[in-house]
């Protein structure tokens, strides 16, 4: 969670103020981190999940996604959007972790994406 709450003061995001890290850990046990990035359009803005899986899929290690770690100042829980969801399945996540009422709280995937299919599904 600190390398999620570092992330997200490095956000880019001056039209919302919402600001939001991620950091996730995969199977060999490597830390990526990720920020939302705004853009004037909208449409073209990049949440700090799916920043995490980018430098994951680059630091070329393995790609199985254990849990994300996600963390904004202004919403406790902060959990992943749909599209990030879905990305975050593309990868195997298994958890999403959050802040909650003062505690980490540790969602299982299947519980914030049910029915979800990824690529052996196909």
């Amino acid at each position: 969670m600190r390398a999620a709450r570092e992330a997200a003061g490095r956000a880019y995001a001056p039209y919302s103020g919402f600001r939001v890290g991620a950091a996730l850990v995969t199977g060999d046990g490597a830390l990526y981190s990720g920020c939302n990035v705004e853009n004037a359009s909208y449409g073209l803005s990049v949440c700090a999940e799916r920043n995490a899986v980018g430098a994951m899929v680059l630091g070329g290690g393995d790609r199985r996604i254990e849990f994300v770690a996600v963390h904004s100042p202004r919403a406790a829980p902060c959990l992943p959007c749909g599209a990030c969801r879905q990305v975050l399945r593309e990868f195997g996540c298994r958890a999403v972790i959050v802040e909650e009422g003062g505690a980490l709280r540790a969602y299982p995937f299947e519980e914030i994406l049910p029915n979800a299919f990824g690529p052996e599904d196909l």
